[in-house]
């Protein structure tokens, strides 16, 4: 056995070189005194992350902006984590069950945001920047994994007929439960078909 091993995958010098490319450019931003020269800067980051694409690796990259890729990348994930959800009348008993108390509601929510952010952010799967954030502090890639995990829990189970929007609001709630279930799994599968790809 050699003396000299290989460096673990997370901390391969290039990743380094990319992570330290975007703190740079990031700087640059806060830095720059027109909207002209920070969409430059914009430009030389966008370009950086997609110059990774050639590179066959899965974990480990810089992930910036959030764009149609992303969003495809989501929906297959949500999709692929939500459809057990579908099927599995557990779901219909656990949303029926949360609705005879809304702080569990309020906590499955949390929770589902919660574990989003844990993945994006927190886990380090990949190197995940903030490009371009709404109100100035809410990430985009957030607002967009979570809102396309909604998106498919309501369309999927109104479309298979688990859930029913009628003018009765107490089945309107109870639905909005069964869908806030689903959303839970939806939104991992979401994140995770997100960032995994690298993109």
């Amino acid at each position: 056995m050699s003396s000299q091993e290989d460096p673990p995958a997370e901390l391969d010098p290039e990743d380094d070189e990319f992570a330290a490319l975007f703190d740079e450019l990031q700087e640059l931003e806060q830095l720059v005194d027109s909207e002209d020269e920070r969409r430059q800067v914009r430009d030389a980051m966008r370009a950086a992350a997609d110059s990774q694409d050639h590179e066959p690796a899965t974990f480990g990259r810089v992930v910036w902006g959030f764009g149609r890729s992303d969003l495809a990348e989501a929906l297959l994930g949500s999709l692929l984590f939500g459809i057990p959800m579908a099927v599995e009348g557990g779901t219909i008993d656990a949303g029926r069950h949360i609705a005879q108390h809304p702080l569990y509601l309020a906590a499955t929510v949390a929770i589902a945001v919660g574990l989003v952010i844990s993945i994006l952010y927190v886990a380090e799967f990949q190197d995940v920047r903030v490009a371009n954030p709404i109100f100035g502090f809410i990430p985009r890639r957030l607002v967009g994994v979570t809102g396309t995990a909604l998106v498919v829990s309501v369309a999927l189970l109104t479309g298979w007929g688990l859930v029913e929007w009628s003018t009765d609001p107490a089945v309107v709630y109870e639905s909005a439960c069964i869908c806030a279930v689903a959303f839970v799994p939806m939104a991992i599968g979401a994140a995770l078909g997100d960032i995994l790809p690298g993109n």
